[in-house]
């Protein structure tokens, strides 16, 4: 008897480890329809884009490694893409949403997104990124939960807040779009956005006495630096674009455009009423809008008036500094994957190549620029494609980009304001460590994104950079991060692995600058089309432009997407499915 049950046992032990082996990562399916709606939130209506008939967009909620499926249906009469502001995208920018590297979702049709949040955690964002449709919505935040035997460095907080903080203009996207073509520059934007309102609605955030909450915060709007505060509260950071980092606790933190943060904060005062308060910086004239954190059994509405000087000044660089040079890793803590994240030894990697971007603006050169305001880096303003320069690549379509198109240093020439409109691409190597220093000669922060990839933030301040600026670099612990800011008249140096095949979209966050030619692709590359490095172009993936020619015999090269039985579970409130295990 006792014989058989070992046995029992050990085939029974056997077939989970065969299961374990064979598992997929849960999958999570989500059916979004993007339209037109009106909208009011600053009290004046005006179109905007709604997902599912909401703005913001509803939250994309998943855990590492999940694979994502998200269905697209186009209902604007516009063509239009979802881009993922950190999602990094492993071996698959296919699936980036930008024009570099995917076709246009046509109106009144759709596209499935199919991504996997690999060795991911934090808190994200995704938006649209074609024409100027970031200005009218259309973005929601995403957060990547850790898996439960992942231990997280801080107590689960009693809930968790999504705080989507942005500028915003009354002036509608496509007016704001047309100023933008005709040379001009946008004016300052009309207001402030909290999770898409000016002012509280009643409690925005309701919490108990005593217990800790996370809030995950994002700046996506179209170009204001802004500060956070929690009236009479302080904030311990714990998360930045999924790093961990040293818990400081901060009286106010600076967003910058395009970046995501986690802070928790503690309801340890009196109950009542408290102010999230968000301001714009740098900009001369503040802008500030407001939220309401409501106690249980609360005893009266927030303290008022709130104080003239909630908040760092306008213009004090020293402060932002300050508090980003104390943002540092967490070197005790688990990353997405269970091994520590303090022993990825960054500053033991050689550099093999060093890269100066500086940015400039001034009139078009060239045919076509007709001596209308751009954007550029180095000295080159980007130049829309009329082909996805990733499918350009993959079919070796010629014409389309120019390879080396991006110089590793500012010519003179962009010293002088002149600026030269192109299809340009920086090429580089798979697994190259390269040092990135950006220079902002201007008088407004700047804030430069790159898709697919984290960034060891090692250096930051005002001046000019030179060789002996590498001393001060911190080679111990710099936050990884995909989104960093450059102050005015200064410059911000990182270091980045490339190890992520595919063509990648390096912006500027200020939309205008971006949407004026100050953004280029990365080509990541290795001569071998493995899918070790790189997954196969994905089934459903439309062509457009010369790859519309270049793709139609090319059906029986592309991936299909394996049909499999569904298991259903539920996540959050959303029913879910996962293809069954087989042995």
């Amino acid at each position: 008897m006792a014989g058989s049950m070992e046995r029992a046992l050990f085939f029974a032990c056997v077939c989970l480890l065969v299961n374990s082996a064979w598992a997929e990562d849960p999958y999570r399916f989500f059916d979004w329809d993007i339209s037109y709606g009106e909208i009011s939130p600053l009290g004046v209506p005006q179109q905007g884009i709604l997902i599912n008939g909401q703005f913001p967009g509803p939250t994309l909620e998943c855990r590492t490694n999940d694979n994502l499926i998200i269905n697209v249906r186009n209902s604007l009469p516009d063509p239009f893409l979802l881009s993922w502001n950190g999602l990094q995208q492993r071996k698959n920018s296919w699936q980036d949403g930008v024009s570099g590297t995917n076709c246009p979702i046509p109106p009144g049709q759709n596209f499935t997104y199919r991504m996997q949040a690999k060795d991911q955690i934090g808190s994200f964002f995704y938006f649209p990124s074609l024409a100027f449709h970031k200005a009218a919505g259309g973005f929601g935040a995403i957060r990547i939960h850790s898996r439960p035997l992942i231990p997280v460095p801080f107590p689960s907080p009693a809930d968790e807040f999504t705080v989507l903080i942005g500028d915003w203009y009354t002036t509608s996207h496509k007016a704001l779009q047309d100023l933008l073509d005709s040379g001009k520059e946008l004016p300052p934007p009309d207001g402030v956005l909290i999770n898409g309102k000016r002012s509280p609605n009643g409690s925005d955030f309701n919490v108990e006495q005593g217990k800790t909450y996370r809030l995950r915060i994002s700046n996506v709007g179209l170009q204001s630096t802004l500060n956070l505060l929690i009236q009479e509260h302080c904030m311990t950071l714990v998360e930045v674009e999924g790093t961990h980092t040293v818990q400081n606790s901060y009286t106010s933190v600076d967003v910058h455009a395009g970046q995501s943060l986690s802070v928790l904060f503690t309801a340890d005062r009196s109950a009542r009423d408290y102010r999230v308060v968000v301001s714009t910086r740098f900009t001369g004239t503040t802008l500030r809008s407001t939220a309401v954190i409501r106690y249980a059994g609360s005893s009266g509405p927030a303290f008022e008036p709130l104080p003239a000087a909630a908040g760092p000044s306008d213009d004090d660089v020293d402060f932002s500094l300050n508090q980003v040079r104390s943002i540092r890793t967490n070197l005790t803590a688990s990353a997405a994957r269970p091994n520590p994240q303090g022993s990825y030894h960054y500053s033991s990697i050689n550099v093999t190549r060093t890269v100066r971007l500086a940015s400039s603006a001034g009139p078009a050169a060239g045919a076509g620029g007709g001596g209308k305001l751009r954007y550029a880096v180095n000295g080159v303003s980007f130049a829309e494609a009329d082909t996805p320069l990733k499918l350009a690549d993959y079919f070796n379509i010629s014409g389309v980009f120019r390879l080396g198109g991006i110089p590793d240093a500012p010519p003179p020439a962009a010293a002088t304001g002149e600026v030269r409109s192109e299809t340009a691409v920086m090429g580089s190597d798979h697994r190259s460590f390269v040092e990135v220093v950006l220079e902002n000669g201007e008088d407004g922060v700047q804030s430069w994104h790159l898709d697919g990839h984290s960034v060891f933030v090692v250096g930051m301040d005002v001046g000019t950079w030179s060789d002996r600026s590498r001393d001060g670099y911190n080679l111990v612990d710099a936050v990884s991060r995909c989104t960093v800011q450059v102050y005015p008249r200064g410059w911000t140096a990182v270091l980045v692995a490339l190890d992520n095949v595919g063509m990648w979209n390096m912006r500027s966050e200020v939309w205008a600058r971006r949407y004026l030619g100050q953004q280029f692709y990365l080509r990541v590359h290795t001569p071998t089309r493995s899918p070790r490095d790189e997954l196969p172009i994905p089934g459903n993936a439309l062509l457009c432009g010369r790859a519309a020619a270049a793709g139609q015999g090319d059906s029986g090269l592309r991936s299909k997407p394996k049909p499999h039985q569904t298991t259903y579970i539920k996540y959050n409130n959303i029913i879910q499915s996962k293809p069954p295990h087989s042995i």
